[in-house]
């Protein structure tokens, strides 16, 4: 059996955005600055893994780090692909790390509402910490926005909803942060019986594939 190729690069702004429009249950870019890594196999593009700040300026407290030590992996968002997820991740991670050498943790986020309970991150050996505090949501522009993100927008009159808080999960990057993550460690949730898969090429496919990016000479 041919192996499969697997290539991780910058990916472009409209290269991310059509995968996370078109492979990710979200089908929306995340607001703010971004660090957009692509990835391709035999040549194809199949997606994005993206980092970010996060939408909370406390993510990184409880660790004694500065706002630059760390980031949220905000969007794993892949067509159909052979490589496993966890792999594609963790390459991303180590070109992260390659281009950002500051950054001491990764840390992200599955969403129970919709009916993730963090394999791909399981299968990764990250550190589940626990869940973050519920919130509200606001129907804002034609699509739910966490308070944060409407607060400009939202009036009185704009739908909203409850959320319970996310799974999370934190991954050290240098080995004097990781006994004291251990601290927090938790034990893994398990998938509920009707979850949705963890895999997000499964989640969410579209049948306009022939719209995007074919290879790394053109993203």
């Amino acid at each position: 059996m041919k192996k499969t190729n697997l290539k991780i690069d910058w990916a472009t702004h409209d290269a991310a955005k059509y995968a996370c429009e078109n492979w990710h249950y979200s089908g929306c870019l995340p607001t703010g600055k971004i660090v957009k890594i692509g990835a391709w196999e035999d040549g194809k593009f199949i997606g994005v893994i993206l980092f970010s700040r996060g939408a909370s300026p406390h993510l990184l407290t409880k660790y004694n780090l500065k706002q630059n030590e760390g980031c949220e992996l905000t969007r794993v968002a892949l067509t159909q692909h052979k490589s496993q997820v966890t792999r594609i991740m963790k390459i991303a991670i180590n070109f992260l790390k390659k281009v950002c050498p500051g950054i001491k943790i990764v840390i992200s986020f599955a969403d129970p509402e919709e009916g993730h309970h963090g394999g791909i991150y399981q299968g990764g050996n990250w550190i589940y910490t626990g869940s973050s505090s519920p919130t509200i949501e606001y129907f804002v522009k034609g699509r739910w926005r966490h308070v944060r993100g409407a607060y400009y927008s939202k009036t009185e009159d704009t739908p909203t909803r409850k959320r319970v808080g996310k799974h999370r999960y934190v991954m050290p990057l240098i080995d004097s942060l990781k006994k004291k993550i251990l601290e927090y460690k938790q034990p893994y949730p398990k998938r509920a019986k009707q979850a949705m898969v963890d895999d997000q090429s499964t989640q969410r496919q579209c049948n306009t594939d022939q719209h995007a990016p074919l290879s790394d000479n053109n993203v």
